[in-house]
């Protein structure tokens, strides 16, 4: 259960990632050159990778690491919210 409560905060935090990637805030457009050239790239690959090693720890048997990626998935949340409402 644990396995698919984390899964299912990954598909979360991949559409809020996506969202504010096609936003076009201006945080975004102040960015350097070779990160804005990635197109959010690389963010997205960082994403994989923590979902991945959240899965992976929860799966061998580390609940508490399904606990953290929830704090986590809260944060990230609420700085999408910050960007896409515009009041960042």
């Amino acid at each position: 259960m644990a396995i698919l409560f984390t899964f299912l905060l990954g598909i979360g935090n991949f559409a809020l990632q996506r969202a504010v990637l096609e936003c076009r805030h201006r945080l975004l457009r102040d960015l350097p050159p070779l990160i804005r050239r990635l197109g959010g790239r690389a963010s997205l690959a960082a994403e994989f990778c923590l979902l991945l090693g959240a899965l992976l720890l929860v799966a061998s048997g580390h609940a508490e690491w399904g606990w953290a990626y929830l704090a986590y998935s809260v944060l990230n949340g609420f700085s999408a919210w910050l960007i896409l409402s515009h009041r960042l």
